[in-house]
């Protein structure tokens, strides 16, 4: 039996769905624009027939997740291809082979928008929309982005962060600040590491044209970038990355 929807979930994908659109559009940062458009363009050799995505590149996943991961940015013959974060590449299927087998997805693949992936429980973000050269975007261009990340986050409510790299986590942390539960984040700010955990306190993340929702307690749980350096390098197995995931399933309940 299919679990109940919450009320308003259909307004939920809506307003999901403007976001979106809004992020697909977007032109603020002239240097990542024209580098995605320059790939989509030149394109690698081994997707020569294809027609590359060369859009910034929107969340994904289930408009009622609990669980929110934010990634860095999208992979420039990843997503910035496939037009679906971590969809594509190396990263990608390391990701979603672990939420296949954590029970968040019904596949362990991802290679395409239409590839039949279905997330359940959980939802894909990054701090960064638009894939940057050598994967590095300048903290003005993160902050530029950060606005889409912030505006997920308000209609998601989630209980769960889990925040795949240090940039990530910093940008999610930057976030939370930016709704305004800057005072929650404890201090010292938490410093990321894999399997870092930590309790942003009596959170409160709304949309206020329709009143704050109370949500208790946010849980920012650190992992390794599921990037090959860190896959080919064992720094990041499988076994670990699936200990994140069925940590944050545990927190959320």
């Amino acid at each position: 039996m299919s679990p109940m929807p919450r009320r308003g979930s259909r307004r939920l994908r809506l307003r999901l769905r403007t976001i979106a659109g809004e992020i697909e559009r977007c032109e603020r940062c002239p240097r990542l624009r024209e580098w995605c458009r320059r790939v989509g363009r030149e394109k690698r050799r081994a997707y020569a027939d294809e027609t590359y995505w060369a859009k910034p590149v929107p969340g994904f996943g289930d408009p009622e997740a609990d669980i929110v991961v934010v990634g860095l940015a999208p992979g420039a013959h990843g997503a910035n291809r496939t037009g679906r974060l971590f969809t594509g590449d190396r990263s990608g299927d390391f990701l979603y082979a672990s939420l296949h087998r954590t029970g968040f997805a019904n596949q362990p693949e991802a290679t395409s928008r239409d590839d039949g992936l279905v997330l359940s429980g959980a939802f894909i973000s990054a701090a960064e929309r638009c894939a940057p050269p050598a994967n590095r975007p300048t903290p003005k261009e993160l902050a530029a982005c950060r606005p889409f990340l912030v505006r997920e986050l308000e209609v998601l409510e989630p209980r769960v962060l889990v925040a795949l790299g240090g940039l990530a986590w910093n940008a999610t942390l930057a976030a939370l600040a930016d709704l305004g539960l800057g005072e929650a984040i404890p201090r010292p700010k938490p410093r990321f590491a894999h399997a870092a955990e930590t309790t942003i306190g009596d959170a409160r993340i709304g949309d206020t044209r329709i009143g704050d929702t109370r949500i208790g307690e946010i849980t920012l749980l650190g992992a390794y970038h599921p990037s090959q350096q860190n896959t080919f390098t064992k720094r990041l197995t499988p076994p670990m990355l699936d200990a994140v995931f069925l940590r944050a399933r545990e927190i959320a309940g």
